[in-house]
């Protein structure tokens, strides 16, 4: 599995230069830097980190513990809505848990 894009705050990095106007895609990656902001950046690594392996010792799937991590749970359902951030609230990533395996 490849990234498309990485929010590496506070830049977004594409694969390549059309993603620009890929507003999904963009949306979905402004959702990580707004986690990484509450989170004051570091601490987002590490629990980012810590999730996917908790998740990958759950799950022994390298696509379900990533799709799992609740940052990408967030960011993946809300990122169709472009209006999402305006109204998000603050540690909504808490919210999203993984699912059962």
């Amino acid at each position: 599995m490849s990234a498309n894009a990485m929010a590496i705050f506070p830049f977004i990095i594409l694969q390549n230069k059309h993603q620009k106007t890929n507003p999904t895609l963009i949306n979905h990656e402004r959702i990580h830097l707004r986690q990484q902001l509450e989170l004051l950046v570091l601490p987002f690594y590490l629990l980012y980190g810590l999730n996917y392996l908790l998740n990958l010792y759950r799950f022994k799937n390298h696509y379900l513990a990533y799709f799992n991590i609740r940052f990408e749970r967030e960011a993946y359902a809300n990122e169709q809505d472009l209006g999402y951030l305006k109204r998000r609230k603050f540690f909504s990533w808490w919210l999203y848990r993984a699912e059962k395996p």
